[in-house]
C-alpha cells in the first residue's frame, strides 16, 4: 500500500511564503503525475498545480506567477513553493499522485491527508 504524506503548512502573513512537500512511500514502481489540490471551508476541492514525470506543469489561473510546483522523481517527492500568499489561499492542501505499484499493475490514484495553510494578518 502507498502513502502520501504532506508537510510544510502553517500560518503566514499576507505576502509571505511557504513551501509544501509531499513524499510518497510504500510499494512504488513509477509515478506518472503528482499534484496539489486545495479545499477551503464551504468550497469544492480544486486543482492548484500538477507536474508529470517529464516535468510538464499545469497551474490554476489564481496561482499562476505566484506558485511553483517541482518534483524529485528519484525521491518520489513533490514540492509546492507558494509566494505572495493571499488570504484567499487559506485552505487544506492535499497531495495527489497517479502511480504504478509494480510493472504487473496498472495505474492507481492516491491522496494524502492534507496540510493546513492559513494566510492571515
Amino acid at each position: 500500500q502507498v502513502q502520501l504524506v504532506e508537510s510544510g503548512g502553517g500560518l503566514v502573513q499576507p505576502g509571505g511564503s511557504l513551501r509544501l512537500s509531499c513524499a510518497a512511500s510504500g510499494s512504488i514502481f513509477t509515478i506518472r503525475t503528482m499534484g496539489w489540490y486545495r479545499q477551503a471551508p464551504g468550497k469544492q476541492r480544486e486543482l492548484v498545480a500538477l507536474i508529470t514525470v517529464g516535468g510538464s506543469t499545469n497551474y490554476a489561473d489564481s496561482v499562476k506567477g505566484r506558485f511553483t510546483i517541482s518534483r524529485e522523481n528519484a525521491k518520489n517527492t513533490v514540492y509546492l513553493q507558494m509566494n505572495s500568499l493571499k488570504p484567499e489561499d487559506t485552505a487544506v492542501y492535499y497531495c495527489n499522485a497517479d502511480l504504478r505499484e509494480g510493472i504487473q499493475y496498472g495505474l492507481k490514484n492516491y491522496w494524502g491527508q492534507g496540510t493546513q495553510v492559513t494566510v492571515s494578518s
